[in-house]
């Protein structure tokens, strides 16, 4: 059975239009930010939930955690309506929004672990050694004392990280988890998720733009778009249906060298080699290396497929995102 079921959920916003010049009245417009979505999640799954700015994941996080009321379908999490039994509910979750934080921003935020421990009702034995335990895989020690203010981004967010989960919830919500993280901080923060994950069991959904942080973490992903789930399946697969742009970057061992590519294939200069970009299904990989290796005696070579944003970006493009 799935720990988490979701079918067909829809919700509906009515947003003001600016007011236009000489008009005393704005204008409302209905915005469908989930049109019957529907998907199933089994515990102790790590998933990654996609799509431009605009899809409705950030609406779906908010239902799931039980901030919002959908306008119809239903959703159910380990056996609870979230917004119907909210109270016992929250108990179990744990969120966290890259662009708000939870943590009291003027007091260090060992006291603000104090009052969340207070909030859930972790009895202290308990608290200690989650507490000990969370400080040690995040590397919080040094900046217990810290008030919240005074902290990085990078550290905040770990901080964060450590308050949503003193409660050892069953499931945890991220969304936009590495917004404006430098890449030690995204490393750090990747490494300690698939901690959390595979010693706890704990069901992560993770929403992001950052699609290093999909490949690093998730095998499996769902794409959404305009309100409605376009894709649910192998990260994978995902990669090799959009993967059709290669990119060649080779040396010869003498000067002279110019190999015969069709039109195409874009050829550029590249300091004292050159660089050829391809699509494999109008030029197979097999031939253009056969038309590399005619032209003269290769000193070195480096084939690379595309990057995993282009890849998105292409995809998005291609399902008119």
């Amino acid at each position: 059975m799935s720990y988490i079921h979701v079918q067909n959920l829809s919700k509906r916003f009515t947003v003001r239009k600016k007011r236009e010049k000489g008009s005393l009245l704005r204008e409302k417009e209905e915005v469908q930010a989930l049109r019957g979505v529907s998907f199933d999640i089994g515990q102790g799954e790590l998933i990654g939930y996609i799509g431009p700015n605009g899809a409705g994941k950030s609406t779906t996080v908010k239902i799931l955690s039980g901030i919002m009321t959908p306008d119809g379908g239903e959703a159910v999490v380990g056996g609870q309506v979230p917004w119907r039994e909210r109270k016992t509910y929250v108990r179990r979750i744990g969120v966290v929004f890259g662009q708000r934080m939870q943590l009291w921003w003027d007091v260090p935020i060992l006291d603000s672990f104090s009052l969340l421990r207070d909030i859930y009702r972790v009895p202290e034995e308990a608290y200690q050694a989650r507490l000990s335990e969370l400080t040690e895989a995040l590397s919080l020690k040094d900046i217990l004392r810290t008030p919240l203010r005074q902290l990085s981004l990078g550290q905040r967010m770990r901080a964060e990280l450590c308050g949503s989960l003193l409660h050892r919830p069953e499931i945890l919500f991220l969304d936009e988890p590495t917004i404006g993280l430098d890449a030690v901080s995204k490393l750090a923060l990747r490494d300690f998720l698939r901690w959390e994950n595979r010693e706890h069991r704990t069901t992560i959904l993770l929403t992001t733009h950052d699609m290093e942080d999909i490949s690093a973490l998730c095998s499996r992903v769902m794409v959404l778009g305009h309100g409605s789930k376009l894709y649910d399946g192998e990260l994978q697969d995902l990669l090799r249906r959009y993967d059709r742009t290669r990119t060649v970057d080779i040396r010869y061992g003498r000067e002279g060298c110019v190999p015969a590519v069709p039109p195409s294939v874009v050829m550029e200069k590249n300091g004292d080699g050159f660089r050829l970009t391809y699509r494999p299904e109008s030029y197979p990989t097999a031939d253009l290396l056969s038309a590399l290796q005619q032209a003269g005696p290769i000193r070195e070579m480096t084939v690379q497929s595309q990057n995993i944003d282009h890849l998105i970006a292409d995809m998005y493009r291609e399902m008119d995102l």
